[in-house]
Parts: structure tokens; C-alpha cells; sequence
């Protein structure tokens, strides 16, 4: 048997190479049609593209793999069945569940590995993308200016052109907000045409305008005037108008990578698990500060506020009717002491109000965290689901090659990703829990996986296309059959 295991391993990993690498091609593809406009135009190094390219094919792992396992466990599989390999072993008494068994092992080899990279290398390949692609796309600011979309990346400044041709850097209709008075839209320039043009070491940006004019908001009092409107607006017009901007900030450079490391996709089980402790420990501070929290003659917790530990055998504290209160003050008094009492149920409010907000916060980072954290386990549980689906179902369709393999690859393929999408979507609004939203694929997949594997090793008629056509020639007899 040692050398019918060899060969089933040698017929599967020859199409597990092949579709992992056409899988991460078409992603990269992808991505780049993606990153297109923020790559283009910068003048990027080779190595530098390779980086980027290396980081991003890492984080498209957790894609390729379960894509790759699938189709390839349908290919090996249909091939066998296809040149009748399958029916010789079932005829020697090989079940079909002892042929499936070298490369269960290989699957689980592959899930194992699938969770140390999870783990380990993706936080890791995330950290450098996020690092890399921050500093290209903060590299050249005249290229990320787009035509009808205001952009803000000078300090300060918001420009926008309505039309912008690439070969000469010339700029249509444009408008610019100058905020460096901090003062928000008080001045404004607006001009017919323009241009952006870099020095040879992009060093300096000049912002060239013409035939355009100025609104500047004015502040009487900085020229010593005293008037009934403290602001005047100025308006004037101008042939030429120019602007430089110290670009030495957006010369490509090696961004600090503590600046990512704290989100939560470049984090290991360890650390995740760090901040999810860290994050009890704050929801427990919020409720023990809102417990204790005091205004002037109340206390929350002192009149037993604190519903967690009320029962019912706490005798409520005996009050009098707030109107036989009242009356034993005047009226300068009473009127005193509703205002407090209505500043305090102010406060109160205000103050719940923020601490419930914080709580809220503090509940989504939770449920954010736990993602992560099973986002790691369900990468190696679907290579195992989706092999226990590919395998029977090559043994049922009995087609090699990339035709219908390829066909129910990517219908099951769609339906693992649309799954895992809405699950965590759901966990993410607080519809499911975290652990329900993440394992919701696995949830749909395995139980498909187990009945194709059940029917599969026991030659369910239901799989014979013989069997369909006879009953529908049963159905619907033909003349000559009749005759």
C-alpha cells in the first residue's frame, strides 16, 4: 500500500503547486488593478516593487490556499475516476476512505502550516505592506492629485482641479483652501490654470496659478479698527500667483513600523490575547468609575444604583414627597435647589451617556480582537473542509483537468467566501457573536463535506447520471420505447 499512498501524494501536489501559484497570480493581478493609481507616476525602484509585491502575495495566502486545496483535491480525485482508477481499487476492496487517507495527512500537514504562517509570518507581512505602501503612497503629492477630488496631503492646503493633464502637469479650473491661519476657510483662491511641477531632487513642489483671484477673510481688530462686523472679506485678482512646498516629508523613506504595529491584523495569538485582557480590565475600570461617580448630595452607588448586586431584600430608602420637601423652603430656595438638582440629573446623564459610548467602544474592540483570533484557526480548518469536499466530489464528477473542476471549485469556493464574509460582517455589528460569525463558513461547508464524503464512499446511486436518465425515461417514455 506504501506505494499506492506515494502515488496519490505525487498525483496531488503537482496540481496544489500549480493552482497555488495561478491562484496567487490572479490575486496579485488584483491587487495591483487596486493599487494601480498609488504606483504609477512614482518613480519606484525595482526592488522596492518586489517588496511590495512579496508582502502583498503573503497577505493573499489566506485566500489561495483553501482555493488551492479544493481544486486540486477535485483534479486528483476526477482523474482517478476518470481513467477508472478509483473503480480498480474499490474492486480490490480499497475503500474509498483508505484512498483518501495519504492525503488527509498531507491536508492536515498543509492546515498546520497554514495556522504558523496565520500566526506568525502574515501579522508580520501585513506590518511591512502597511509600512511600505504608507510611504509610496506619501511619495509624490502631484500625482495623487485626481481631477474633481480635493487633495489634502500638503500641510494645511486643499487643492482641486477639475480637469488635470498628466503629460505636462497642467491643472484646469482649480480651487485652493489655504487653512494655515487656522482660522478654517478664510482664504481661497480660485484660478483658470495652473500647474504643479517638482524639482529635480522632489525636494520642492511649486504651485504655479493663472488668471485667478483671491478671497482672504480679514480680521478687523489685527489692524486696529473697531467696527460693528470684526471681519471684512478682501477680493483681488491676479495674473500669476505662485506657491512653493517643502516636499523632504514625502521623499521615500522607511516609515517607523511601531506607528502599524498596534493594529490588530499585525498581531500574533500572544499579543492578541494581551490586548483582549487589557481590554477587560479597562470595561471593568469604566463600570467601577460610573458606580462610584459623585455630583453634589447624590451617590450612585450609596443609594444601591448598582443593579449587578441590587436584590430584592434591600430595603429602599424611606423618601418624603418631594413636594412636602420643597415646601419647607422659600421660594428663593426651592427655585436654588431644583436648578442643582436639575444640573446633577444633567451630569448624571451626560456622564452615563459617555461611559455607556465607552463601554460600546470597548465591547466592538473586543469582538474585533476575537476575530483576529479565529481568523487564525479557520484559514487550517477550510483547507480540511473544502479537501473533504473536493475529494469525493472529483470521485463523483470522475473529471480530470481543469474543466469541471474547475467549475465546482469555484462554486463552493464562493460559497466558503461569501459565508465568511457575512459572518464576520454579522460579528462585526454584533449580530452573531465572534465565534459564530467566524466559524459560520465551516458551519455551512462541513456538514456538505461529510454528506458528499459519506455518499461517495458507499456509491450512492444519486451520483450516477444513469440513474437520473432512467428515471426520466420512465417519466417521459419515448415512442420507441412504447413500440
Amino acid at each position: 500500500m506504501k506505494k499506492l499512498d506515494w502515488l496519490v501524494i505525487k498525483s496531488f501536489i503537482g496540481p496544489f503547486i500549480l493552482t497555488f501559484c495561478i491562484a496567487q497570480f490572479v490575486l496579485v493581478m488584483q491587487f495591483l488593478w487596486t493599487y494601480v493609481d498609488d504606483l504609477v507616476g512614482k518613480g519606484l525602484d525595482l526592488w522596492v516593487l518586489f517588496q511590495l509585491l512579496a508582502y502583498a502575495s503573503a497577505r493573499l495566502v489566506p485566500l489561495a490556499l483553501p482555493l488551492a486545496v479544493l481544486l486540486s483535491s477535485i483534479m486528483t480525485y476526477g482523474a482517478f475516476g476518470e481513467h477508472f482508477e478509483l473503480t480498480a481499487l474499490k474492486s480490490a476492496g480499497v475503500s474509498l476512505l483508505r484512498f483518501m487517507l495519504p492525503l488527509i495527512i498531507v491536508v492536515t500537514g498543509i492546515s498546520l502550516f497554514a495556522f504558523f504562517f496565520s500566526n506568525n509570518l502574515l501579522p508580520l507581512a501585513n506590518l511591512k505592506f502597511s509600512t511600505l505602501l504608507y510611504d509610496i503612497r506619501h511619495q509624490k503629492p502631484m500625482v495623487a492629485l485626481k481631477p474633481g477630488i480635493f487633495y489634502s496631503g500638503l500641510d494645511g492646503y486643499f487643492i482641486k482641479a477639475a480637469e488635470k493633464d498628466n503629460k505636462t502637469n497642467t491643472l484646469y479650473n482649480i480651487m485652493v483652501y489655504d487653512h494655515t491661519s487656522g482660522h478654517g476657510n478664510d482664504h481661497v483662491i480660485t484660478a483658470a490654470k495652473g500647474s504643479m511641477t517638482q524639482d529635480d531632487d522632489a525636494r520642492a513642489l511649486t504651485l504655479r496659478l493663472e488668471n485667478g483671484r483671491q478671497y482672504r477673510e480679514v480680521d478687523a481688530k489685527d489692524q486696529n479698527e473697531t467696527k460693528e462686523n470684526p471681519y471684512e472679506m478682501v477680493s483681488t485678482s491676479f495674473g500669476s500667483w505662485e506657491k512653493r512646498f517643502d516636499l523632504s516629508q514625502f521623499i521615500l523613506g522607511k516609515t517607523d513600523e511601531n506607528f502599524f504595529k498596534d493594529l490588530k491584523q499585525m498581531l500574533n495569538l500572544h499579543q492578541l490575547f494581551g490586548e483582549i485582557d487589557t481590554i477587560h480590565i479597562e470595561e471593568k475600570n469604566l463600570v467601577k468609575t460610573m458606580l462610584t461617580y459623585e455630583v453634589p448630595y447624590f451617590n450612585m452607588k450609596k443609594y444601591n444604583f448598582d443593579t449587578l448586586k441590587t436584590t430584592s431584600n434591600i430595603t429602599p430608602i424611606p423618601f418624603k414627597n418631594i413636594v412636602d420637601i420643597l415646601n419647607d423652603y422659600e421660594k428663593p430656595k426651592r427655585v436654588q435647589i431644583m436648578e442643582i438638582a436639575m444640573n446633577n440629573a444633567r451630569n448624571i446623564k451626560n456622564y452615563t451617556d459617555v461611559t455607556a459610548r465607552q463601554l460600546d467602544y470597548k465591547h466592538h474592540d473586543y469582538v474585533t480582537h476575537m476575530i483576529e483570533v479565529y481568523r487564525k484557526f479557520t484559514l487550517s480548518i477550510a483547507c480540511l473542509v473544502l479537501f473533504f469536499i473536493g475529494a469525493p466530489l472529483g470521485s463523483i464528477i470522475r473529471k480530470g483537468g481543469l474543466g469541471w473542476p474547475l467549475f465546482y471549485c469555484v462554486v463552493f469556493f464562493i460559497i466558503y467566501h461569501v459565508a465568511s464574509i457575512i459572518g464576520e460582517k454579522l460579528a462585526q455589528n454584533n449580530v452573531l457573536t465572534a465565534f459564530s460569525g467566524m466559524w459560520l463558513s465551516t458551519f455551512v461547508l462541513l456538514p456538505i463535506g461529510l454528506f458528499l464524503t459519506l455518499k461517495a464512499a458507499n456509491d450512492s446511486k444519486m451520483y450516477s447520471t444513469d440513474y437520473y436518465r432512467n428515471i426520466i425515461r420512465y417519466i417521459f417514455p419515448s415512442k420507441t420505447q412504447s413500440l
